[in-house]
């Protein structure tokens, strides 16, 4: 398949720690060759730019450049935070979980109970272990456009 204009945006904000893991596997197993776009999209700085650092093909900070790029993606990944309003210390702002909310991409977000979302799931593994299988569904999903 030729995935010319497709796009896996990774949102994440504070130090970035989450989305710069994502990126790393992703990058790892997803080759720039493929015609995949990864966008980082940090809700500060020093989050889009460790993201960057990582492999992410291109980047942009703030909630006007995550408003306006989700809309563009096919899959939408970072910590369940990314739909809740107010989140991260306030990073996430309600547009930014408006706008990620309710746009059509798949969304495959991370579980973390410090943002007061409470996930039915084992939370008892690893962010990382967490990270790996999120990974492991977006190479699904992508073999599945094929």
């Amino acid at each position: 398949m030729d995935y010319k204009d497709f796009m896996i945006t990774v949102i994440d904000g504070q130090g970035g720690g989450i989305g710069k893991s994502i990126i790393s596997k992703l990058r790892k197993q997803i080759d720039k060759d493929k015609g995949i776009t990864i966008c980082a999209l940090g809700t500060n700085s020093t989050a889009t730019n460790n993201m960057i650092k990582v492999g992410a093909d291109i980047g942009a900070t703030g909630e006007n450049a995550i408003v306006h790029t989700v809309s563009k993606s096919q899959i939408i990944m970072g910590p369940i935070a990314i739909i809740a309003a107010n989140s991260m210390l306030g990073e996430l702002t309600p547009g930014i979980a408006e706008a990620v909310s309710s746009c059509p991409a798949l969304k495959i977000l991370i579980p973390l109970n410090r943002c007061n979302i409470m996930i039915a799931a084992d939370l008892g593994i690893t962010t990382e272990s967490y990270i790996d299988h999120a990974v492991k569904m977006v190479m699904e999903h992508l073999s599945k456009t094929e």
